[in-house]
């Protein structure tokens, strides 16, 4: 179990996406708004080392963004939404 503890696992979550010409992306500045692929009430992808493992909800607490885990992620429907 000892080894088990040691292993790093990194957790990311995708918002949405968004595509735009690379010489966009160059011209943005601080303050800069890019436009994503989804609304306020759409579920995050849950990410585990970029595989995604499950869907979830973003939940306000106070002053901290949490994530509610909502149902297991289905490989298929990420890689065609990308």
């Amino acid at each position: 179990m000892n080894q088990l503890n040691a292993v790093e696992v990194e957790i990311s979550v995708v918002l949405g996406r968004s595509k735009m010409p690379i010489s966009q992306f160059l011209r943005m500045g601080r303050g800069a708004v890019i436009p994503l692929d989804a609304t306020e009430n759409d579920e995050v992808w849950i990410l585990a080392n970029n595989y995604p493992i499950a869907r979830g909800e973003i939940l306000i607490q106070g002053e901290k963004v949490a994530i509610t885990v909502t149902s297991v992620a289905d490989v298929h429907e990420f890689n065609a939404a990308s």
